[in-house]
């Protein structure tokens, strides 16, 4: 009787072992360079300090590095450590908590910047790989994949709660330390910003997308964010059938909430409508929404066609700025 093979499968899985290790690898070499860690002081008028530290990712050849609004509240100053050991100080550019993003700026450093991807190309399932400075380890790198997207997580802007939407849900391992660090995906572009731990096994990042680029852009030339505001809360939702053949329309948000005396309370939104386009383009996701929402729509008319109860009906709102105080 001959002897019993070992089944075919062994060597398979070594082989696709072999080339998941190769491409975190590389992708590893590759971004580690361009992830700084940073710490970040300002004197307050107690005299004592107020310090913050995490990761920073380098994005532009003359010093400028994008971290997490959170790792730089109420800094001004600090340093970065890159990983071949270079040095460079640091000063706060501009920060806008509602996207949990910030710039900080130094002079040229030697290593060249990271190169940006594009989060709206992410499909669930897809391998990223993070990098930063948990723990005060500074290098580290952990892999996984993409657990989710769309996904919200809530911030506090003054008194008032709000939620950074279409963030980036990861397993890949974050720690204290890795806000501010790199989630790339294969090709070793940027793709997230890493932003929170929410719990065991799940990682959450900005994504790098058109609307975090237009943050970035404010950010750089004004040092803050002016946005126009709505005042609603809303969720994708799947059209039906026949809303799809008569709209065109496969996506649009359900509204669940409309906060009182609000633009969108003013024009007439309601909680259960499902709103199809603004500005006369459609929007299926949030970022879809708040990429309307910039400075240039302030006190500006926007139309907003809106399906209730099985009809579509048009309103207007006319959005006011958003300010600390959460109007």
């Amino acid at each position: 009787m001959d002897q019993a093979r070992e089944p075919a499968f062994v060597e398979d899985d070594g082989e696709v072992l072999d080339s998941y290790s190769q491409t975190v690898m590389r992708v590893a070499a590759a971004v580690t360079p361009h992830v700084a860690a940073i710490e970040m002081t300002s004197r307050r008028r107690n005299g004592r300090m107020r310090m913050g530290a995490g990761s920073a990712v380098l994005f532009t050849q003359d010093g400028y590095l994008l971290t997490n609004s959170h790792v730089v509240a109420g800094t001004e100053r600090g340093h970065a450590v890159f990983a071949d050991g270079s040095r460079m100080e640091l000063e706060l550019v501009g920060s806008d908590p509602l996207s949990d993003l910030a710039v900080v700026h130094g002079r040229r450093p030697k290593v060249p910047p990271a190169e940006f991807g594009a989060a709206e190309t992410l499909r669930v399932g897809q391998l990223v790989v993070a990098v930063g400075n948990p723990l005060g380890l500074a290098g580290s790198v952990t892999a996984g994949v993409v657990s989710g997207l769309g996904r919200a997580i809530p911030v506090w802007s003054g008194n008032n709660r709000r939620v950074i939407e279409d963030v980036i849900q990861t397993d890949a391992a974050l720690n204290p330390g890795n806000s501010g660090g790199a989630l790339a995906d294969t090709h070793s572009r940027i793709v997230g910003i890493n932003t929170a731990v929410a719990g065991a096994g799940l990682g959450l990042a900005v994504p790098i997308n058109a609307t975090t680029r237009r943050i970035i852009s404010a950010l750089l030339s004004d040092g803050r964010v002016r946005r126009a505001y709505l005042g609603l809360v809303s969720t994708p939702i799947r059209l039906n059938p026949s809303t799809v053949i008569r709209t065109g329309q496969r996506e649009g948000l359900r509204i669940v909430e409309v906060l009182p005396g609000s633009p969108a309370d003013r024009a007439g939104l309601a909680a259960g409508d499902i709103l199809l386009t603004a500005g006369g383009r459609p929007v299926s996701n949030a970022e879809s929404l708040q990429r309307l929402l910039f400075a240039d729509a302030i006190g500006q008319p926007l139309d907003l066609a809106v399906l209730r109860d099985g009809a579509e009906s048009h309103l207007v709102a006319v959005p006011d700025e958003m300010t600390s105080n959460g109007s």
